[in-house]
């Protein structure tokens, strides 16, 4: 197991507030701190349900997430406050989400909801009153010799969490903190286990952030509801089924379409006519890109422009996977970027995130949105 979690000197003095959410690794992260005898305030955000059109409220976990979070701070002698950011959540974070879908792309909520929420809209209501935002995320950071902070990626590959990470401001960066970050997911369980802490044997959440139980689909069902569309095969134009709507499919999809004689791929979608464009076979050629074009790119420390001067071979992701792609990217005219792969990538959708990391995949540079 690594060393233990160290703060640095300057760091010492500063006030810290935990998110706690109630999981295994927010409660290690309070742990961690408590063990260097600190006590810092936890905090809890509260997203809460909403009510739809169609349904008065949605059930969600949180009454267990909080007792479970209370336990932590309690065995601590931390300070716990609910924060509620249920409104800025639904209004910011749900927003983005539909506008990206109802448009035909793959967003991720996720990683907005960490700039729009975490470090967002808890700063406004408690988090400027602190000098740094310890959150459970598998992610580290570093300082350069010129004074400069450096989002960083953990040694955990499947765990990493600096894609999830990519999209914050550069203020969100320099007051956040990750002190499990230079773990493995099994270090984190042995310290609970060790610690007796009750959210010890939780299991890892699924799914979208502070959506708890509720599926994906069932989240977009009710805000975009269903129409029923043709799928198509691409190769002979030939209607082969029907589905509920375009939102519920992304390109590279090859399970749950509902049809027979599989597996079938979702290869393209046609929005304005509701069609959803499908190849048969396994990993046929056309779900495959090497070089696509990704804009408004999201610099965490330095320009991408800047980055790619001095060394124009990167690494990237464009899901949250631990593999990781080797690329140069050409910069365009219009301020958008070229990424020209090595090797082909399946399921480019336009709208997902592809997170770049210099050649080692150890600093992140930041993200763009897939054209």
């Amino acid at each position: 197991m690594p060393a233990p979690f160290r703060l640095p000197p300057s760091l010492a003095q500063q006030r810290i507030a935990v998110l706690l959410s109630g999981g295994v690794d927010s409660s290690v992260v309070v742990c961690e701190l408590a063990r260097l005898g600190l006590h810092p305030d936890c905090f809890y955000i509260k997203i809460g349900a909403t009510p739809t059109p169609d349904s008065d409220e949605w059930d969600c976990s949180m009454e267990e997430d909080l007792e479970m979070a209370t336990a932590v701070a309690r065995k601590y002698g931390c300070r716990l406050e609910v924060v509620d950011c249920h409104e800025e959540y639904w209004s910011q974070v749900t927003r983005y989400t539909m506008e990206k879908v109802r448009a035909g792309l793959t967003p991720n909520p996720d990683v907005m909801c960490n700039r729009l929420i975490k470090f967002g809209a808890f700063h406004e209501k408690c988090g400027h009153a602190y000098d740094l935002i310890a959150t459970g995320h598998y992610a580290q950071t570093e300082t350069d010799g010129e004074g400069r902070k450096w989002l960083t990626t953990s040694p955990d590959p499947v765990k990493d969490q600096t894609d999830f990470l990519a999209q914050i401001y550069d203020w969100q960066l320099r007051k956040a903190l990750f002190p499990i970050g230079h773990y493995m997911k099994d270090d984190v369980r042995q310290i609970a286990e060790r610690e007796h802490l009750v959210s010890a044997h939780r299991k890892d959440s699924q799914g979208i952030c502070f959506l708890g139980k509720i599926n994906y689909n069932e989240y977009l069902r009710r805000f975009l509801g269903e129409q029923e569309g043709d799928v198509v095969e691409i190769e002979t134009g030939r209607r082969i089924g029907s589905h509920r709507g375009h939102w519920f499919h992304t390109i590279g999809q090859r399970k749950g379409m509902g049809l027979g004689g599989g597996p079938w791929f979702v290869i393209k979608k046609d929005i304005e006519h509701n069609t959803v464009y499908v190849s048969h076979g396994y990993n046929p050629d056309s779900a495959y890109s090497q070089h696509f074009a990704i804009r408004d790119f999201h610099a965490l420390t330095l320009p991408l422009s800047e980055l790619i001067a001095v060394s124009p071979t990167v690494t990237f992701k464009i899901r949250h996977t631990p593999e990781f792609f080797t690329a140069t990217i050409e910069p365009q005219p219009d301020g958008t970027y070229m990424v020209h792969s090595t090797e082909r990538i399946h399921g480019v959708a336009p709208g997902q995130f592809c997170v770049v990391y210099d050649a080692g995949h150890h600093r992140c540079f930041g993200s763009g949105e897939i054209m």
